[in-house]
């Protein structure tokens, strides 16, 4: 995806307001009721933001074992990971016990290349067939990767 597209230009526009209106942004534009943005932290996946389509004002959700977590994959590929009902895909059977049905992940990445976590759409339930989400959120996670970076530097300035 061009770094020019309408669709950059305006999710660069909702950054102005935080990570937050920023995953609001990206969810709008997919049926999945979650958007977050996730750091790999050893044994456990640390959420750093998340917009809620049931509950808006949340940003934040719960931090999740990485041994439970389809971010993991994402992390441990370096590849962007898609799907549409977990259960119905057989590359996923140790994650049954995951509530998580549908899922379009990709990599967050310093600028060195290094793995800092994930940025993702999910859903409880089984989504609508659409078209992939991934190269949006490809774009995308270099600049959620920055604000999440001057957001943790400004409350560590606190």
């Amino acid at each position: 995806m061009s770094s020019t597209t309408p669709e950059l230009a305006e999710l660069r526009v909702a950054l102005r307001d935080g990570v937050h209106a920023a995953l609001r942004y990206l969810n709008g534009r997919t049926p999945h009721r979650f958007t977050g943005a996730y750091r790999y932290d050893g044994e456990l996946l640390r959420n750093m933001a998340l917009f809620d389509r049931s509950e808006p004002e949340k940003q934040r959700g719960d931090d999740i074992p990485m041994a439970h977590a389809y971010c993991t994959n994402v992390g441990r590929n370096r590849e962007p990971l898609e799907f549409a009902d977990a259960k119905a895909d057989g590359r996923f059977t140790y994650l049954s016990a995951s509530p998580v049905v549908c899922y379009s992940g990709v990599l967050i990445s310093s600028h060195e290349g290094v793995p800092y976590g994930t940025l993702c759409h999910y859903d409880i339930r089984r989504c609508e067939t659409r078209t992939s989400d991934i190269p949006l959120l490809k774009a995308a996670a270099p600049l959620i990767y920055d604000a999440l970076k001057v957001s943790n530097q400004a409350s560590v300035s606190r």
